[in-house]
């Protein structure tokens, strides 16, 4: 089973290229010619991923959780896949290359550096912990997904207030698509997020008697929670349009990116488990 591990390891960067590429050219050409083989080549590179994710999970006898680079190697997928969903979803397919390039870059470091024998503390071992930290990432990569949606709208929309109308204007759907695919990715995110956290009430009194509801991890991902879902609420309600809902995800993701920050590099958290 090793070898064949290493062999999906070496092949999934250059999938995950391969699809880029053929995403870029029929961006480039704008002519939807690979609309469809596009779709089928990142559906193979999940398809692919998903199986080394679970036979690392096999092999190793844990979920791939348990250091950085198995972590990006699951990000990679995430983002991946969170962009595979909202396509289905809106059948819009033109974007691909602004999200893919993400997974590329995660899948391409973990390639090089994931380990493949170390200690794993018991507490990583859990495959409840293993689905919640996987609903999280998913979570967490609809919300960038959302956020470069949010930029792609401002973007668009600078051009067309300068009439300055080049490549972004001629390729990009328009306002209402990215406002549509900015806040398809906030549900997908709120909805994965929501799992993360049932799952983590479930689990964590069983694996932490004595953690703390002020853990800094906690407070940031409830704030993501309930600002994404105050701003899902008020589009539903048509209280927010435009602007305010774009705005949502690029504000909600600081706040995740700077929760992360806090939790890593600044205060002790019982999340910093390696």
């Amino acid at each position: 089973m090793k070898p064949f591990i290493d062999t999906l390891n070496f092949l999934l960067p250059l999938l995950y290229i391969i699809t880029f590429i053929i995403y870029s050219y029929d961006f480039g050409k704008g002519n939807n010619k690979y609309a469809n083989s596009k779709r089928l080549f990142l559906f193979i590179t999940l398809l692919v991923h998903l199986c080394y994710l679970l036979l690392r999970t096999i092999k190793f006898e844990h979920p791939p959780i348990t250091n950085v680079f198995e972590i990006f190697t699951v990000i990679a997928f995430a983002i991946s896949f969170s962009y595979f969903i909202l396509e289905l979803l809106t059948d819009i397919r033109g974007t691909g290359p602004f999200i893919i390039i993400f997974s590329i870059l995660f899948q391409i470091i973990s390639s090089i550096f994931i380990p493949d024998e170390f200690v794993v503390k018991e507490v990583l071992k859990n495959n409840l912990l293993g689905f919640h930290v996987f609903a999280a990432l998913i979570g967490y990569s609809a919300i960038t997904i959302s956020a470069v949606y949010g930029f792609l709208y401002l973007m668009l929309y600078k051009e067309i207030k300068t009439n300055r109308f080049g490549l972004i204007y001629e390729r990009m759907p328009n306002l209402e698509f990215l406002e549509l695919l900015s806040f398809y990715s906030s549900i997908i995110g709120f909805t994965m997020l929501t799992i993360a956290i049932i799952i983590g009430v479930i689990w964590l009194p069983q694996a932490f008697p004595k953690f703390s509801f002020g853990d800094p991890k906690l407070i940031g991902t409830a704030l993501v929670w309930i600002l994404y879902g105050i701003g899902i609420s008020s589009k539903v309600l048509g209280k927010w349009q435009g602007k305010k809902v774009v705005t949502l995800s690029i504000v909600g993701f600081l706040i995740a990116i700077l929760s992360t920050m806090v939790t890593n590099f600044i205060s002790q958290s019982f999340h910093s488990f390696y």
